[in-house]
């Protein structure tokens, strides 16, 4: 197959109103998700007061409870009796129903997961776990375990996914899209576990593999269709008939490629679409949204080439007094899109929508932290950035070159230049890479390309740490050691020991232990793995280390020009305090101190305003060296000012040179 699947575009039918306003058809589960059952609690129950209560006998979990209006109201359950053993249990539920005290037995060997066992048991079709999910209760507890199983599949498993794989994977979601379980989610303690589901289907749909023949698996809460498609057809159509709220009643979705933009995929493609029926409802409620899905949640993947795609929704509620809207939904931002697709048509029965999927490039901020946030802002800023960095680094480099020998005359100044050079030059191969990287379709479609990009910005950005380490060392034994004890060959061993070495030791070791089980990548870009093998600490952990050692190496250079102030005349210390921070803007781009914005985007990936401040200060990073390490150095510009002199001298004695006339010897 020579195009995999790049985008998924998640379109919604949307009314504006209020959740008080639902639709008929769907007032049955919508009562049922606000109306939160309470229980009793052995204490007195007080206005926001909170109670624990535990589960049935032999079951974990507990039942936190908030009084409101002197009464207990249940608002988190995590009771569940589905585990990491008794899953596998052949006739776990057969005749116990749920509060007939289910035994949940404890293993020895707890650190075990659900998904680890799920691989060994039956990796060809996932189905070892069909029968007991199928019989379990739709209890909020066992729907978080389904939906973190579902999860961990999703990333495990990153390509040969079949028919029957797609087939068991299904069922397991169906269970939890039940109608009857839609005011349950509004129990699970984490929040965003529907968007969760929501994002897992995709991407693992987003790895079938279709052949020859057309897949369609239709289950009554989800329904998957896959073809493949190329310039010879004349429009593809996938049409989905659904049941919403358990009634007879079916709503429609349709989602169409015309042959206009089929003409565009230069090759055979595959597409996939899914519908939900309940996915709305479950999302409204379990992020108590105040706005109601009208129709089916369609989502579609696409190849990179196509460019728009039309749906046509069939409306739940047929009344032509609401206002609707073709909306997206952004799974990693879990918020309403209003700008990714556009009404065509609309009338009391139906909406008709276009969709411009378009390619979602990386943040820069992405190196820190374990989830891209898809963010226009940031993509901006990123490449922007990047671009005039890369600009400046060549510059940086281009002016070295021209004044190398004026410049490092002495054996600091030497080595000192030494390292600039090299975090310029490995600063610039590293943003060249990142957006080679983010250029690529992901590791689904081009794996062996992806892990080959992802090497190289995991070295490269990493060289840039040891280099910068290289630097901040050299400035710790001018500061602390007599200079010149060592050779000067032996420091340059050193620093390119430092600087290439240690970067190439881990990037190597990092794709060694976790390629050949596939844990290298992630799912959704061209970047080291987070959710299943931690690989991200692999780049995270040296750059932070190294952040905090150029960090007390700045400071000590700090408080040595300080002290070198005390008891001067007034003029002489505002000269300190000028020097003082003429060296923070120095140091700051060149020891990389800025990347330590980066633990803030790892303990909270989702903060756009993080993620804007740490790409904002690091993806124009080259820039800053080029202003801080090149212009603002004044032998640097001593050296460039002789250069011009020199050069207009030379020039100035070739306009002045005389010309004299043809001569001969007359004989």
């Amino acid at each position: 197959m020579t195009h995999m699947l790049l985008l998924y575009c998640l379109v919604f039918l949307l009314p504006t109103e209020s959740c008080r306003t639902l639709c008929q058809a769907a007032s049955e589960n919508k009562e049922k998700v606000s109306a939160r059952p309470h229980g009793v609690c052995d204490g007195v129950c007080a206005d926001n007061s909170h109670c624990t209560q535990p589960c049935a006998s032999d079951t974990p979990g507990n039942m936190e409870f908030l009084c409101r209006q002197n009464k207990w109201h249940k608002i988190t359950d995590t009771c569940r009796t589905l585990t990491a053993f008794n899953i596998f249990e052949a006739d776990l539920y057969s005749g116990q129903p749920f509060g007939g005290h289910i035994k949940v037995k404890e293993y020895d060997s707890k650190s075990e997961t659900i998904t680890d066992m799920l691989m060994q048991k039956c990796p060809r079709d996932l189905s070892c776990v069909i029968r007991n999910i199928q019989q379990s209760p739709r209890i909020p507890g066992n729907i978080a375990v389904i939906v973190q199983l579902l999860h961990n599949i999703s990333t495990v498993l990153l390509t040969d996914v079949d028919e029957a794989k797609m087939q068991s994977y299904s069922i397991m979601a169906n269970h939890i899209l039940n109608s009857k379980s839609i005011s349950n989610w509004t129990f699970i303690p984490d929040r965003n576990s529907s968007c969760v589901l929501l994002q897992s289907v995709n991407s693992f749909a987003r790895k079938l593999f279709i052949n020859k023949h057309p897949i369609d698996i239709s289950d009554v809460f989800i329904h998957t269709m896959g073809t493949i498609i190329s310039r010879d057809n004349t429009g593809k159509n996938f049409t989905f008939s659904m049941r919403v709220n358990d009634t007879s009643h079916e709503v429609t979705g349709r989602v169409l490629i015309s042959r206009d933009e089929l003409w565009k995929v230069p090759s055979p493609s595959q597409v996939v679409s899914i519908a939900f029926p309940t996915l709305g409802a479950i999302l409204e409620a379990s992020l108590l949204e105040n706005v109601t899905v009208n129709g089916l949640v369609l989502s579609v993947i696409l190849p990179e080439e196509l460019k728009r795609v039309s749906l046509i929704f069939e409306k739940i509620s047929k009344s032509e007094e609401r206002r609707t809207q073709c909306v997206g939904w952004h799974s990693l931002e879990r918020r309403w899109d209003q700008q990714a697709c556009q009404m065509i048509q609309e009338n009391s029965q139906q909406a008709v929508c276009t969709c411009r999927p378009s390619k979602l490039l990386t943040s820069f901020s992405i190196l820190m932290s374990p989830h891209n946030l898809d963010s226009p802002i940031l993509i901006y800023i990123t490449y922007i950035g990047l671009g005039i960095s890369i600009c400046s680094l060549i510059l940086c480099l281009s002016i070295e070159a021209l004044v190398w020998d004026q410049v490092t005359k002495t054996e600091i100044t030497y080595l000192r230049h030494v390292c600039v050079a090299n975090i310029a030059a490995t600063l610039l191969m590293a943003d060249v890479w990142f957006i080679v990287a983010s250029f690529l379709s992901g590791p689904t479609t081009h794996h062996s390309g992806c892990v080959a990009a992802t090497f190289f910005v995991h070295f490269f950005y990493l060289s840039v740490f040891f280099w910068m380490l290289a630097k901040a060392l050299l400035i710790l034994y001018g500061i602390l050691i007599v200079f010149h004890t060592l050779r000067k060959s032996v420091l340059l061993a050193s620093l390119f020991s430092v600087g290439y070495g240690c970067p190439l030791v881990i990037a190597v070791i990092t794709v060694a232990a976790t390629e050949p089980g596939k844990g290298y990548l992630r799912p959704e870009a061209c970047w080291l793995n987070w959710d299943v093998t931690k690989a991200l600490l692999a780049f995270v952990v040296p750059a932070l280390a190294i952040v905090v050692v150029n960090l007390i190496t700045a400071t000590l250079v700090i408080v040595k020009t300080q002290r070198a102030a005390l008891g001067s005349s007034m003029f002489q210390e505002v000269r300190a305090i000028v020097r003082i921070s003429k060296n923070i803007a120095i140091l700051t781009p060149l020891l990389g101190l800025t990347w330590g914005f980066g633990i803030a985007t790892v303990i909270d990936d989702s903060s756009l305003a993080l993620h804007i401040i740490f790409s904002l200060l690091n993806a124009f990073q080259g820039f800053f060296i080029f202003v801080f390490g090149t212009i603002l150095d004044p032998k640097i510009r001593e050296a460039l000012k002789g250069r011009v002199t020199s050069a207009k001298w030379i020039s100035g004695i070739s306009e002045v040179k005389p010309s004299y006339p043809h001569l001969h010897l007359k004989v």
